[in-house]
């Protein structure tokens, strides 16, 4: 089917999954739409398995997807998927973590850039201090994504 895109409604508003060659290359929260886009059973199954994940039914995602970006922020998004349902982790312990200490603010950067939210769990990044900080979807949406994940943990 090449490329396509569908918007869904969900607890927490509008998402947008975009699809390329039968893998989810983007799934982030959206304000507004034109149109629902081309619905089809993958892009179905990506909004089922975030229904589940969001009633703490699901802990970890099924349907492909595949991860554009710089070698630096897909070894950052992949120290993402590293961290398990329920924890967290400072944007310096993920700097650590891809071998460059002091690049936590390049990793705060790439954190923005990750093009497919929950499913590469950057809501499990948070400060130093361990306040929840920035989130594409949002401070709150990232504070009910981490309070479901430890009740659930």
């Amino acid at each position: 089917m090449g490329q396509y895109y569908a918007v869904y409604e969900t607890k927490f508003g509008f998402f947008r999954i975009e699809v390329e060659d039968n893998k989810i290359t983007y799934l982030r929260k959206v304000e507004t739409h034109d149109d629902t886009g081309e619905k089809t059973p993958l892009t179905d199954q990506v909004l089922r398995e975030l229904s589940e994940y969001f009633n703490g039914k699901r802990k970890c995602f099924d349907f492909p997807y595949t991860l554009r970006g710089t070698d630096f922020q897909r070894k950052m998004w992949q120290a993402l998927c590293d961290i398990p349902y329920g924890e967290t982790r400072s944007y310096k312990q993920i700097a650590e973590t891809v071998g460059n200490p002091k690049a936590y603010r390049a990793v705060g950067m790439a954190n923005n850039k990750n093009p497919i939210i929950i499913a590469v769990p950057c809501h499990r990044v948070i400060g130093t201090d361990g306040k929840p900080v920035g989130y594409a979807g949002g401070i709150d949406m990232k504070n009910e994504l981490l309070h479901l994940e430890q009740s659930k943990g």
